[in-house]
């Protein structure tokens, strides 16, 4: 359900500016740029679902069978 994809996005939003403020002026420790890194990648994640499941919507299709591309596929696309 997409308002279950955007809680997702907002949780880890969340967490993504709670480990980017943590340390300000040190730096993070390896785990939580580790831990940032994978934010990031099921941020990106999230929204090519979301992004897919709204233009399926428009096109008249159920965006509910539109299914999350694995983040390797999703990070392979250039920005």
């Amino acid at each position: 359900m997409a308002d279950d994809l955007l809680q997702t996005v907002d949780a880890l939003v969340a967490e993504e500016h709670r480990l980017r403020n943590q340390a300000p002026g040190e730096g993070l420790g390896p785990d939580e740029r580790a831990r940032l890194e994978s934010v990031e990648r099921q941020l990106d994640q999230c929204w090519d679902l979301l992004r897919r499941r709204r233009a399926s919507a428009e096109a008249g299709q159920d965006p509910q069978q539109v299914a999350p591309r694995p983040i390797s596929e999703v990070e392979s696309y250039e920005h």
